[in-house]
């Protein structure tokens, strides 16, 4: 059974690295990034991660489109490892240079309030302008964290459109 859900999407742009200078968190922490990561190991950061923000675009992909997009070269993906496990992930997209796209940022359940959020995007926003890029582009939704809207404008983004979407949602 799908159920539909209302969402505000708030579009947000930066057109000048900020420089953000964000500590990293304590403890053990590392940011890898995945090359060519395996699809059932991006499905499970996907999944995890977006499940109760009602991520469902790279859902409803097969392997062989899903693998075109994350393993292309212009995409690079980012995996944040605290105390050896994956807490959190992104992806920056520059297919579309000069203007990047910061696809997904997320943290898994089990590592949120920790601050790791905010730890996570100034590194995906650093990485994004060390390719100079015109503008880092970005998107959220009333469907994902709170936090979310704000840490972005936070570090730096400016909204410069928002739209309301409905949002179709399989039950299963």
């Amino acid at each position: 059974m799908a159920i539909e859900h209302e969402t505000t999407v708030t579009y947000l742009e930066m057109t000048a690295d900020p420089h953000l200078h964000t500590p990293p968190p304590t403890g053990k922490t590392a940011l890898i990034r995945a090359e060519r990561p395996p699809i059932t190991f991006y499905r499970y950061l996907y999944d995890t991660i977006g499940h109760g923000y009602l991520w469902v675009d790279r859902k409803r992909l097969d392997d062989d489109a899903l693998a075109a997009i994350i393993h292309d070269e212009a995409v690079d993906i980012y995996v944040l490892y605290r105390n050896g496990w994956p807490a959190g992930y992104f992806e920056l997209d520059f297919r579309n240079m000069p203007e990047v796209e910061l696809e997904y940022l997320g943290i898994v359940p089990e590592a949120l309030g920790q601050g790791l959020g905010r730890y996570l995007l100034a590194q995906a926003i650093s990485l994004a302008w060390l390719r100079n890029p015109q503008r880092l582009i970005v998107q959220t939704c009333t469907l994902d964290h709170p936090k979310a809207l704000p840490l972005y404008q936070k570090c730096g983004f400016v909204p410069y459109a928002q739209e309301t979407k409905t949002v179709t949602v399989d039950d299963a």
